[in-house]
C-alpha cells in the first residue's frame, strides 16, 4: 500500500524537477532588463541559467538538457541570438547562422580531445594496463597502511595524464581494486570495523584523484572544457605543458601530503598487514606477462602525451589524440565497436559540445562583456592582488552549490573571468591558470563534490559526518596551498 501511495510522489516530483528549469528561465526573461544590456543577450543569459538548473538537478541527461537549451536558442534566434543591427543587415540569414552557432560545439578542438581521452581510458580498461599499474604499485607498497596509502596515491598519478574523467579512473578503476583490501585486514562497510582501515583508504582515494585531477589539463574533462572558455573570453591558450608547470609544485606536495594528512586526521587502527602485497601478486600473476596490446597501448599514450608537450607548434592536440586513436583501431588496441560502443564518450561529446556553444553564446550577446563592466565596478579600487584573491576564493567556495564540476565551469568562469579582465594590474594569465588548477581541488568539500565522490560516499566506509569534516579540511588545506604555495609560483614561472 505504502509502495503505491509513493509512486505518485515519485512522478511529481519528476515533473517538477523537469518543470524546474524551465520556470527559472521565464521568470528571470520577465525581469525587467538590466541598465547597460539589450534585450536578446538578458533572454539568452534567462535560457542559460535555465540550462545551468537543469544541469545541478539532471531530471534528465546533462547532454540532454544542454541539447535543449541549444535548439531553444536557435529557434528563438531573433530575439535571443541575434542583436537588431544584425537582424536589419539584408545579407544576414538569421536562421542559417543560428544553425552555425547551433552546432559549433562540435567543431571545437577541445571537445574532440575529451573524446580521445575517453578512448584512451577504454584502451587502459580494455587492455586491463590501468588495472596492473595499481597491483604493482599494491604489491611493493601495501604491507603498511601508510605506503598502502601511497600506492593508492601513485595509482591514480600515473592513470591521470591519460584519463579526462576521474569517475572512469577513480571510481571504475582504482576503486574496484582498493574495495578487495579492507575484508584482508578485518574491515566491513557500515560498521565500526571500518575504521581498522576501509575508511582511510577510501578518503586517500577520493583525496587523490581531487589533486590529479588538477595537476594535469587531461585528468579532468571540465579541465578541458575551461581550456576553451579561456581562451574564448581572455584569448589565452593554455598548453598541456603550461598546466603542468604552473601546478607542479603544489601537486607534488599535495600528492606526498595527502596519505600522511590522512593518515594523522583519519587515522587507521591497523597499521602492518602482509596479506595485502601477497594477495596483490597473485592478481599479477592471473594477469600474466605484459601483452602486445598493453605495450602498443603504452607506446601510443607516451606517443600521444609527447605530442601534447612538445609538438604543439607542429600538430593540434586534439588531432594527435585522434592520430593516436586511428593508431589503436589499426592494431587492434581497440575496434570500431569500442569506440561505437562507449556511451560515456559519446554522452560527454555531446555534452561538452553543447556546453561550448553556450559558454561562447555569452560572449557572443554581450553578455559577458556587460557582466565584466559591472564587476568592475563593484572592485573599482581594490588592491589588484586582493581581488584576485577575493575572486578565486569565491569560485571555489560556490562550488558547495553544484553537484557537477563541469555545470560550474560553464556557469560561473566566463563571468569571474570577465570580471578579471576589466580590473587594472591583474595579470590575466596567472588569473586564469589559478581558476582553472582549482577545479580539481574543490571537488574535496561535499560528497557530491565530483564524479567519484558518491561512488567513495555510499561504500560505507565514509560516515555522513566524517566525510563532511574531512571535506572542510582538505578542502581548506588545498585553497591555502593554491594561494600560498601556486600563486606565487605561478607569478614567478608564467
Amino acid at each position: 500500500m505504502n509502495t503505491t501511495m509513493d509512486k505518485p510522489r515519485v512522478s511529481i516530483k519528476k515533473l517538477i524537477m523537469l518543470l524546474l528549469p524551465v520556470i527559472v528561465a521565464i521568470l528571470i526573461a520577465l525581469l525587467p532588463v538590466p541598465d547597460g544590456l539589450s534585450p536578446h543577450s538578458w533572454y539568452f543569459f534567462a535560457i542559460f541559467v535555465g540550462v545551468i538548473v537543469g544541469l545541478i538537478f539532471e531530471p534528465l541527461p546533462g547532454a540532454v538538457i544542454g541539447l535543449t537549451g541549444i535548439v531553444a536558442i536557435a529557434m528563438l534566434n531573433q530575439w535571443v541570438l541575434f542583436s537588431p543591427e544584425e537582424l536589419a543587415d539584408p545579407k544576414f540569414k538569421a536562421t542559417g547562422e543560428a544553425f552555425k552557432w547551433a552546432v559549433s560545439g562540435f567543431g571545437n578542438s577541445t571537445v574532440w580531445l575529451i573524446f580521445g581521452a575517453f578512448m584512451f581510458a577504454a584502451g587502459y580498461d580494455k587492455t586491463q594496463f590501468g588495472r596492473r599499474l595499481a597491483l604493482i604499485l599494491v604489491k611493493h607498497l601495501g604491507k603498511r597502511s601508510l605506503t598502502l596509502g601511497y600506492a593508492i596515491a601513485f595509482s591514480d598519478l600515473l592513470l591521470a595524464p591519460f584519463t579526462p574523467s576521474n569517475t572512469a579512473r577513480s571510481g571504475g578503476t582504482i576503486y574496484p581494486i582498493i574495495a578487495n583490501l579492507p575484508p584482508l585486514y578485518g574491515s566491513k562497510p557500515n560498521d565500526p570495523s571500518a575504521r581498522k582501515i576501509g575508511s582511510y583508504l577510501m578518503w586517500v582515494a577520493i583525496a587523490t584523484t581531487c589533486v590529479t585531477s588538477s595537476m594535469f589539463l587531461s585528468a579532468l574533462a571540465p579541465n578541458l572544457l575551461a581550456l576553451a572558455i579561456v581562451d574564448s573570453v581572455v584569448g589565452f591558450k593554455i598548453s598541456w605543458g603550461q598546466w603542468f608547470l604552473a601546478f607542479l609544485p603544489l601537486g607534488v606536495i599535495l600528492l606526498l601530503a595527502v596519505p600522511l594528512l590522512a593518515y594523522w586526521l583519519y587515522p587507521p587502527e591497523v597499521k602492518v598487514n602482509a596479506d595485502v602485497p601477497k594477495w596483490a601478486s597473485k592478481e599479477l600473476e592471473k594477469l600474466g606477462r605484459l601483452t602486445r596490446n598493453e605495450i602498443l597501448l603504452l607506446i601510443f599514450v607516451c606517443s600521444a602525451l609527447f605530442m601534447w608537450i612538445f609538438a604543439t607548434a607542429w600538430i593540434e592536440p586534439a588531432m594527435a589524440a585522434l592520430f593516436v586513436i586511428v593508431l589503436m583501431l589499426w592494431t587492434g588496441v581497440l575496434n570500431w565497436n569500442d569506440i561505437i560502443s562507449n556511451k560515456p564518450a559519446w554522452n560527454t561529446f555531446a555534452w561538452f559540445a553543447t556546453l561550448v556553444a553556450l559558454a561562447g553564446g555569452l560572449s557572443r550577446v554581450g553578455f559577458i562583456t556587460w557582466l565584466g563592466k559591472e564587476g568592475a565596478i563593484i572592485l573599482e579600487g581594490v588592491n589588484p592582488q586582493v581581488a584576485t584573491i577575493a575572486i578565486i576564493l569565491a569560485f571555489y567556495l560556490l562550488h558547495y552549490l553544484f553537484a557537477s564540476t563541469t555545470a560550474h565551469t560553464t556557469a560561473l568562469l566566463p563571468a569571474f573571468l570577465t570580471i578579471a579582465i576589466s580590473l587594472p594590474g591583474i595579470n590575466i594569465e596567472v588569473f586564469s591558470l589559478m581558476m582553472v588548477t582549482s577545479l580539481g581541488l574543490m571537488g574535496i568539500i561535499t560528497p557530491y563534490g565530483t564524479g567519484p565522490s558518491p561512488i567513495y560516499y555510499g561504500s560505507g566506509f565514509l560516515p555522513t559526518k566524517d566525510y563532511w569534516r574531512l571535506g572542510t579540511i582538505f578542502g581548506l588545506i588545498f585553497l591555502v596551498g593554491l594561494f600560498v604555495i601556486a600563486y606565487p609560483w605561478m607569478l614567478l614561472v608564467i
